[in-house]
């Protein structure tokens, strides 16, 4: 029997992808994945559509997010596995994340005004409250930016413009990362530190992993094999799991599916952190749930 292919960090339309939830799937299936997990921005809401085309294809879905926490000022973002998404004050508090999300937007728009650099900040507003609970960001922005002519693509916009440090940058306000840690707990789920080696927030790991951090995203697209080999060890030592994902959007030649794969051991160590019934809950029959 063929070793499992997963990528636990896909992101869909529900956020700041390129491919509507059941197109990502069909897209995972065939590059050869057969357990995934679709880590929207802030949001579930791509999740039932995701779980329903995993399911007529024989595939598994975990339940998964990607949850933006702020820590002196700097963008930390958390993953979530195996979490109840009826889970009512994880809603409530993804409500709150999305609301600080539109201000923040509105915000940045005004800087574009006075950058001579104009965005329809309301059309990107509308489009995103035509699909209840989608996420919206600055890589909304990033998009009206190019369609405008005020970019090249997303990548220049950011460099140039939305990045940190950029002229139009927002600072986030958010919860930090032991807040996010509770609220996937107290849903029954688990938490992986996103791309640490982009993050570099080593020397705040053990508060973290205090807080109830569970694993780390050793592998990941923008890790170098040096990269994943130091955080492997470093959750070793932490005593903590790791997790892996190409942190997929569909935007460009870099996001490459099938590339990125956790090993299965390594989903099962994961897999041990979690009450035995959210394991249950997500499982595919055919796809090697227990």
């Amino acid at each position: 029997m063929a070793a499992p292919r997963i990528d636990l960090h896909l992101h869909t339309t529900s956020s700041d992808g390129a491919l509507a939830p059941a197109d990502l799937v069909a897209r995972a299936a065939a590059a050869g994945l057969t357990v995934i997990s679709v880590t929207d921005h802030d949001t579930l809401a791509g999740l039932d559509s995701a779980r329903d085309a995993a399911r007529q294809r024989g595939m598994r879905l975990i339940d998964g997010i990607e949850v933006t926490a702020v820590e002196a000022g700097r963008d930390v973002h958390v993953l979530g596995y195996f979490f109840d998404p009826a889970y009512q004050p994880l809603a409530v508090f993804l409500g709150r994340q999305r609301e600080a999300r539109i201000a923040r937007v509105r915000q940045i728009g005004e800087r574009l005004e006075l950058l001579k650099c104009p965005v329809d900040v309301a059309a990107i507003l509308a489009e995103a409250a035509r699909h209840p609970g989608r996420s919206v960001g600055r890589p909304s922005v990033a998009d009206a930016l190019v369609a405008a002519g005020h970019a090249v693509d997303r990548r220049d916009a950011f460099d140039r413009l939305l990045g940190t440090g950029g002229p139009a940058f927002v600072p986030r306000c958010g919860p930090t990362v032991a807040e996010v840690v509770d609220v996937i707990g107290a849903a029954g789920g688990i938490t992986s530190l996103a791309h640490p080696g982009l993050t570099r927030v080593d020397a705040d790991l053990p508060r973290f992993v205090d807080a109830g951090l569970a694993a780390l995203e050793a592998r990941h697209r923008d890790h170098s094999p040096a990269t994943e080999a130091h955080y492997r060890a470093l959750a070793a030592v932490l005593g903590i799991a790791v997790s892996a994902g190409s942190d997929f959007h569909g935007l460009g030649d870099r996001d490459e599916l099938g590339d990125i794969s956790l090993d299965a051991g390594d989903l099962a160590a994961l897999e041990a952190l979690v009450p035995r019934r959210r394991v249950a809950a997500d499982a595919t029959p055919g796809a090697g749930a227990e």
